[in-house]
């Protein structure tokens, strides 16, 4: 009676055990907030400009042959490339781990046992051949195949296999947002380009001006109309607009060679045409709904495919608490001697083998890493959620700026205008002793600065068309 009670509580206990060790610490889940407002303005058309292609996006020849260049040699993106086959190999890992595995071995060696042993005494008494006792030295031959393999009666192994894979899509996202980056970038440095050609252009256009108002005050110094003042003056303001000639060219060097390094390639001239700029017009640019953000920004769908992959690696952890089913065999031959090696069922070695393991004392490690995955799955859903937040302000800042930048730039044309008309009026009224050289001098500083401006303000324009197809996920396609 006594005994078997206490079998009872051995049994009890080992229960009790066995359920400590298989229970879950718990932890504070949060799911993922997707909701976006219904619309960026007034407006509810669904018709996205983020899903135009580039190549017909953009339609100067140039720019779209520097677009393609960059697809091909960038560094950053073939090394984006080597990411994806990384994270393929791996699904190819976990694929494995799935499936059994199966080896051979092939060995010989030789074995001493001592004489006054429970092995050494057996031996003692048996001959390998007819009046002669095993020698000391006893060879070995072996050779077989060993096989082991895993239930996943949890699904550890296939959650497992689940997160390689969403870490392989996510890698292929990875590659779309990196190739929607090169494209704003190398279009917002061309058209940088283009700018500070024309501002090369007028620079030297006012050189040339200053250059002949300079000659005049020399002229009207000699008629004793002005002072020796009025042509230092002048003669400052040509050095000034040179200087300012030799920073635009050096802006020029570092765009062009910027423009090289995201084609992957050593500086050389960047093939564009001046005309081209003041001919291009900003296209008329639909932004869509904020939901169609979360289908067509790479950065977006990225986030998603980590957060699925997270929440698989938690799956995973948790499944460490319970126990593991092995399954091993092993089948082959092994004997004393090469010539009784292939001898059947003699030397024939077999086994099969299944085991139930799982953690029970002292689980802190298996802990750690289960409260360690749920903080990562935390993470992932904040990353989610910013990188909806963050598009969807990305393409409202666009939008905004889009609208005022017209408004700006028809300001400036009209100011440009205005100024260009005051240069002849100033020099007519100079010649015809009604306004003094300092008016002149004003007058062609402010229509160079706004001439400047109007060309800064048609680059930002540009800028902010490529900016707006790039936020709506623009380019990968």
């Amino acid at each position: 009676m006594f005994k078997q009670n206490k079998y009872k509580i051995v049994g009890l206990a080992f229960l009790c055990a066995t359920y400590s060790a298989c229970k879950v610490p718990e932890f504070a889940q949060r799911n993922e907030n997707k909701v976006t407002p219904s619309s960026f303005t007034t407006s509810l058309d669904s018709t996205n400009t983020g899903s135009v292609q580039w190549r017909t996006f953009f339609t100067d020849p140039n720019l779209v042959s520097l677009i393609d260049t960059a697809l091909h040699n960038n560094q950053e993106l073939n090394i984006t490339l080597q990411e994806i086959e990384i994270a393929k190999n791996e699904v190819r890992a976990k694929k494995g781990e799935l499936l059994p595995s199966v080896g051979y071995r092939v060995g010989t060696g030789f074995d001493k046992v001592g004489r006054y042993t429970s092995a050494g005494a057996g031996d003692a008494s048996t001959d390998i051949t007819p009046g002669r006792e095993v020698p000391e030295l006893l060879p070995d031959y072996a050779f077989g195949l060993q096989a082991n393999w895993e239930a996943d009666i949890w699904h550890k192994l296939r959650n497992s296999k689940k997160a390689a894979v969403s870490r392989y899509l996510s890698t292929v996202e990875g590659k779309n947002f990196v190739i929607t980056n090169l494209i704003a970038e190398v279009a917002n440095s061309y058209y940088e380009l283009l700018a500070q050609d024309n501002q090369l252009a007028i620079v030297k256009k006012n050189i040339a001006l200053q250059s002949n108002a300079l000659e005049l005050m020399k002229i009207q110094k000699q008629a004793t109309r002005v002072t020796e003042l009025a042509v230092r003056k002048f003669e400052a303001e040509v050095l000034s607009s040179k200087s300012l000639e030799f920073d635009i060219q050096q802006n020029i060097t570092e765009t062009e060679n910027k423009i090289n390094y995201l084609l992957g390639r050593f500086p050389q001239p960047i093939k564009r045409d001046l005309n081209a700029f003041n001919d291009l017009v900003p296209p008329t640019v639909q932004a869509g709904l904020p939901a169609q953000l979360l289908a067509n920004r790479p950065d977006i769908k990225q986030a998603e495919l980590d957060l699925a992959a997270s929440k698989l690696d938690v799956k995973v952890a948790k499944a460490q608490f319970y126990p593991s089913l092995g399954i091993s065999a092993s089948i082959g031959y092994q004997a004393f001697n090469p010539s009784y090696l292939l001898r059947t069922p003699e030397s024939l070695i077999y086994s099969l083998a299944g085991d139930l393991a799982g953690p029970l004392i002292n689980r802190n490690a298996i802990k750690a890493a289960y409260l360690t995955a749920n903080a990562k799955q935390l993470q992932a859903v904040f990353n989610y959620e910013k990188s909806i937040l963050n598009g969807y302000i990305d393409v409202a800042n666009q939008l905004s700026n889009i609208s005022n930048l017209q408004k700006s730039y028809d300001l400036k044309a009209k100011q440009v205008a205005a100024l260009t008309q005051s240069i002849d009026i100033s020099n007519d009224l100079f010649k015809a002793a009604r306004a003094d050289y300092f008016e002149v001098l004003m007058t062609q500083r402010d229509a160079l600065q706004s001439k400047l401006e109007l060309i800064e303000t048609k680059k930002q324009q540009l800028n902010a068309m490529v900016n707006i197809y790039h936020a709506l996920g623009g380019g990968w396609n």
